[in-house]
């Protein structure tokens, strides 16, 4: 069953944010621009790899309206030890949610039951809590966050002005397209 268009699960969960725990909730993430990014497991390899480059381009995604949620079946307070003896880590400026339970994660579609973790699963959600953008990668394929970022701005786009696509590698100022019946078979 595809993701995309459907509303996130509801939830409410422990996370490690700013130096505190906090409960969020599926409303909290309403009313603005939201990226779950789903990760196998603390104190790993590629996890804290992808987390610090989501971590690096977390200020500018700020600047776009969207907020970061990184998800793992650990613990809030694991995240926070985690957050507290890692470099990469530490930089970290989104909420960790933990969810030892794997509500979230099933809710998502991305839990491997036999293991108890997540695959490596990032969905951009729209203000309203449907989700635009769903990928799902194998445990040793990591992400990019600066794609993340172009798809942000593309959903964005796309949002705003009603009728026009985004083509294949669109960056913020390329042209668009308006599909029609002058269009077909000329691209």
């Amino acid at each position: 069953m595809s993701h995309i268009n459907q509303s996130i699960p509801e939830f409410k969960a422990e996370a490690f944010h700013d130096g505190e725990f906090k409960t969020i909730t599926s409303d909290d993430v309403k009313g603005k621009w939201a990226i779950f990014m789903f990760y196998p497991a603390d104190f790993t390899f590629v996890c804290p790899t992808e987390l610090e480059d989501m971590a690096n381009h977390y200020e500018e995604l700020q600047k776009l309206g969207v907020e970061v949620y990184s998800v793992s079946t650990d613990t809030h307070f694991t995240h926070k030890a985690w957050h507290d003896s890692s470099p990469a880590i530490g930089k970290i400026r989104y909420p960790m949610i933990g969810d030892p339970t794997g509500r979230i994660t099933r809710g998502f579609d991305v839990m491997i039951e036999e293991d108890g973790l997540a695959l490596r699963g990032t969905f951009l959600v729209n203000p309203e809590g449907i989700i635009k953008v769903s990928e799902i990668h194998d445990l040793g394929i990591g992400r990019s966050a600066k794609d993340m970022l172009r798809k942000v701005k593309a959903a964005q786009y796309v949002a705003d002005n009603d009728g026009e696509v985004c083509p294949a590698a669109w960056e913020q100022g390329q042209a668009t397209l308006t599909p029609s019946l002058d269009l077909v078979g000329k691209i």
